[in-house]
């Protein structure tokens, strides 16, 4: 059950960067960083996600988009 509640937020963002990359807003080839361009006071926190799933500010969108499912290793 903890899955679902830290999967949901990475969800989001992931449905959330898919649309700006649709509207041309992002190109899948841009890094993770150009997000912080439009998400402003919230990027802390995204940023923080992102790097607990391993991935880093110089990882192209495309990557991030890739991912299937959102699960944290129990670990």
């Amino acid at each position: 059950m903890t899955t679902q509640q830290v999967a949901y937020p990475m969800e989001k963002l992931q449905r959330q960067v898919r649309s700006l990359v649709d509207k041309k807003l992002l190109k899948p080839s841009d890094s993770l960083w150009k997000i912080a361009l439009l998400y402003g006071d919230e990027w802390a926190y995204w940023k923080q996600e992102l790097l607990s799933f391993d991935f880093s500010m110089q990882d192209p969108v495309s990557e991030f988009l890739a991912v299937e499912t959102w699960e944290e290793d129990e670990d």
